[in-house]
C-alpha cells in the first residue's frame, strides 16, 4: 500500500508564510514526478507547482516568485514553501506523485488527503 501524507497547513495572515510537507510511504519501487495542487471552494483543482526526480520545477503563474517546491528523494518527501501569501491562496492543498509500487512494473498516480491553507486577517 502506497500513501502520501501532507502536513503543514493552517491559518496565516496575508503576507505570511507556510511550509507544506508530503511524505510518501509504503512499498515503493520508485518515485518520479511530484507536485502540489490546490482546490478552492467552487473552483477546479489546479496545479500549483511540480518537480521532476532530477529537480526540474514548474509553477503556476499566480505563485511564481512566491512559492518554492523542493524534494528530498532519500526521505521520499516533497515540500512547498509558500511566502507572501494572499487571501486568494486559500484552498485545500493536495500532494500528488507518480509512483511505481514495488510489486508493479508500471507507475500509478497517487494523491494525499489534502491540507487546508487559509489566508485571512
Amino acid at each position: 500500500q502506497v500513501q502520501l501524507v501532507e502536513s503543514g497547513g493552517g491559518l496565516v495572515q496575508p503576507g505570511g508564510s507556510l511550509r507544506l510537507s508530503c511524505v510518501a510511504s509504503g512499498s515503493i519501487g520508485g518515485i518520479y514526478g511530484m507536485g502540489w495542487y490546490r482546490q478552492a471552494p467552487g473552483k477546479q483543482r489546479e496545479l500549483v507547482a511540480g518537480i521532476s526526480y532530477s529537480g526540474s520545477t514548474d509553477y503556476a503563474d499566480s505563485v511564481k516568485g512566491r512559492f518554492t517546491i523542493s524534494r528530498d528523494n532519500a526521505k521520499k518527501t516533497v515540500y512547498l514553501q509558500m511566502n507572501s501569501l494572499r487571501p486568494e491562496d486559500t484552498a485545500v492543498y493536495y500532494c500528488n506523485a507518480d509512483i511505481r509500487p514495488l510489486w508493479e512494473s508500471r507507475r500509478n498516480d497517487y494523491w494525499g488527503q489534502g491540507t487546508q491553507v487559509t489566508v485571512s486577517s
